[in-house]
Formats: C-alpha cells, structure tokens, sequence
C-alpha cells in the first residue's frame, strides 16, 4: 500500500515537472508563440530555402488559402445575420 503511494507520489511528481517544463519553454506567452508559428507558417520557413521557386509558391498558395478562409468566415457571417 505505501509503495503504491509513493509510485503514485513519484509519478505525480514527474507530471508536474513536465508540465512546468512545458509551461515556461522559452518563457514566451502562449498568444506570442501562436503568432510566430502562424507567421513561420505563412512565411514558409519550412520549404526548401534553396529552391526559391518551392519557398514563394508555398508562400502564395498559404496566403491564398488564408484570404479564401477569412472571405468564407466573412460569407458566413454576412448570410447569419441577414436570415436572422
């Protein structure tokens, strides 16, 4: 019984040492890392920086992506409000 305690104790321990870990990785705020990795993303910073025809094609196709996203939330939006 007391073994199973401190198994529980130890790993309990180890769950809030990683979550705090995790928590304060770069001490940036949660909203910051967001924002970067939307804007590495649209940027293309994981296409191949050799081929440049590969990194503004990405870049193009991604920011096309977003606009026709945000014109189908504008839709929507737009059709909510006037058949309400």
């Amino acid at each position: 019984m007391v073994d199973r305690d401190r198994d529980r104790a130890a790993e309990s321990r180890r769950i809030l040492e990683r979550i705090s870990r995790e928590a304060h990785a770069g001490d940036a705020s949660l909203v910051s890392r967001a924002a970067k990795r939307a804007r590495d993303h649209v940027s293309a910073t994981d296409a191949d920086g050799d081929d440049w025809i590969e990194q503004w094609g990405t870049r193009i196709g991604r920011v096309l992506g977003l606009a026709i996203c945000a014109g189908l939330l504008v839709w929507l939006v737009m059709f909510l409000l006037r058949g309400a």
